[in-house]
């Protein structure tokens, strides 16, 4: 496992603190927790991006979905 080092604001080294005191748990497994879903989330926000971004995709707006829907 690799080790890093980070530097918090005084008030989230707090409420860290506290919480992994409270339940009996380490800091660094929430820490690694938290980066977990962070990553996940921003990883697939990324990814999302990206297809909006593609320059030869074509979309269709909310408004036309509805027509082509309503025509069945």
């Amino acid at each position: 496992m690799a080790v890093h080092s980070v530097r918090l604001p005084a008030t989230l080294a707090a409420r860290l603190e506290r919480l992994a005191r409270n339940t009996r748990r380490s800091k660094s497994s929430y820490i690694v927790e938290a980066l977990e879903r962070y990553l996940d989330e921003r990883e697939e926000l990324e990814m999302a991006l990206s297809r909006v971004r593609e320059p030869k995709v074509e979309y269709i707006d909310q408004d036309e979905v509805k027509r082509v829907l309503s025509h069945d």
